[in-house]
């Protein structure tokens, strides 16, 4: 892949993980700031780390095998890789102004 086949592949990641909720939460995965890093190699394969507001989460499994679908079934890339870690600690900080705005914390 090009550079900038690469950059249009993460926008079209940030485009699905914007379809990815948790059932508890009104607000997508990615606005929640629960996405840490995109990477897109050479050969088409993403990966991408990923967090959960509380280690915790009783949605863990369903919501990374749903980030993982809907990322591979992109037509642009062979496969998806989704990691989950808890490194830096998620706050709300993390937040977009929209899902602050819609869960009220401003």
């Amino acid at each position: 892949m090009t550079q900038e086949e690469k950059i249009q592949a993460q926008e079209r990641i940030v485009e699905v993980l914007k379809t990815v909720f948790d059932p508890e939460i009104p607000v997508n995965i990615y606005d929640l700031g629960l996405i840490y890093r995109i990477e897109v190699d050479d050969e088409g394969n993403a990966e991408i780390d990923m967090t959960f507001t509380a280690p915790t989460c009783p949605a863990a499994d369903f919501i990374l095998e749903d980030v993982r679908q809907k990322v591979e079934n992109l037509s642009c890339l062979n496969s998806a890789k989704v990691n989950m870690v808890f490194e830096p600690e998620w706050d709300r900080s993390m937040m977009s102004e929209d899902a602050r705005l819609e869960l009220g914390f401003e």
